[in-house]
């Protein structure tokens, strides 16, 4: 097990390649779109983005107006540059944390974001145990892998890729034996406008296509044979 600072050193860097920052504001785009599905309509008074990258998510929080007040904690230094620079109105605190620990109280935020963070962490429970003793709400986002071939996915996992892999099933799982009450939990294909940037204009659209198509005639049958998304709205 690398020890925290080892963790923090790792992704000290990471935002300060913008290559994929483009990529990142899609996701950040199709993930707000998830919370706003899932949360159906509920605007809350604080919001806090655990393991907020360079800010894109919290960027899309203050424009829809999903929370009147936003924090975020991060684990990359050069994440938290990149967050203060976009001097978002409504975010009133940006802190730099492990990974694990985070500094804010018991049950001081109505809801916790973990999108894309659960999958990197060494301890699951211990983190989403943290998460909840901040957060009255939180809501997990995943990526979802086929399990027809998970060898492929492992083999494509890098330096700062997954080292926890999820079906909505195990998802749900690992949330209800963390002491979590899983209140929605809904699978997601990945939007156009992301299908496109990795594929171009035309197999993009396929892709989409196909791959919301099938979840919608074959969930089991798509699950089992492309990845998707899973998103699940918890109380603590």
């Amino acid at each position: 097990m690398a020890g925290a600072g080892g963790i923090m050193a790792m992704y000290d860097d990471y935002y300060t390649v913008g290559e994929v920052s483009e990529k990142r504001e899609i996701t950040s785009v199709q993930s707000i779109a998830h919370i706003e599905e899932i949360v159906e309509g509920e605007v809350f008074e604080t919001i806090l983005d655990i393991g907020a990258g360079e800010g894109a998510v919290l960027d899309k929080l203050n424009k829809r107006g999903l929370g009147k007040t936003l924090a975020a904690v991060e684990i990359s230094s050069s994440g938290v540059e990149v967050i203060n620079s976009r001097k978002i109105p409504n975010l009133e605190s940006v802190s730099r944390f492990d990974g694990y620990h985070i500094p804010h109280p018991d049950k001081s935020f109505d809801l916790g974001l973990a999108i894309h963070v659960v999958e990197h962490v060494e301890h699951e429970r211990q983190f989403l145990a943290e998460a909840a003793r901040v957060c009255k709400k939180l809501y997990i986002e995943v990526p979802l892998e086929h399990t027809r071939d998970l060898s492929k996915a492992i083999r494509m996992s890098g330096p700062f890729g997954h080292i926890n892999f999820y079906t909505a099933q195990s998802l749900d799982n690992l949330l209800k034996t963390s002491g979590l009450k899983v209140e929605r939990l809904r699978v997601f294909g990945h939007s156009l406008p992301y299908e496109q940037h990795l594929a171009g204009h035309t197999k993009g659209w396929l892709k989409y296509h196909i791959r919301t198509g099938l979840l919608k005639i074959a969930p089991k049958t798509a699950m089992r044979n492309i990845a998707y998304m899973a998103g699940a709205l918890c109380s603590s």
